[in-house]
């Protein structure tokens, strides 16, 4: 081989390892830039889910309320509706319990 061929090889030679470690380098800076946005998706991700997960229990909170004051609502009217049967029950166990002691 000539001298100038050898030149030529060596300065390809050379390119060729420029080109690698370019090609590196961009591959790293390419993977560290696709972490921050993977990362910052993550990140705005958790942020949403949290405040839907807020969300969602001031609604249960709210519907929980609503259901137990509807059943306190029912119950207390079923206690006045019981408690008006058992009066007026008594005042006919009374009525008996004179009649029987009269006559």
């Amino acid at each position: 081989m000539s001298l100038e061929m050898l030149e030529i090889v060596c300065a390809v030679e050379q390119e060729a390892k420029q080109s690698i470690s370019q090609a590196n380098k961009d591959a790293n800076d390419n993977k560290m830039e696709a972490q921050k946005a993977g990362e910052e998706a993550i990140v705005v991700t958790l942020s949403r889910a949290e405040s839907e997960v807020e969300h969602l229990l001031r609604a249960s909170d709210q519907k929980a309320t609503e259901q137990a004051k509807e059943l306190a609502s029912s119950t207390a009217n079923k206690l006045a509706m019981g408690r008006a049967r058992a009066e007026r029950r008594l005042d006919t166990a009374g009525n008996l319990i004179f009649e029987r002691i009269l006559s």
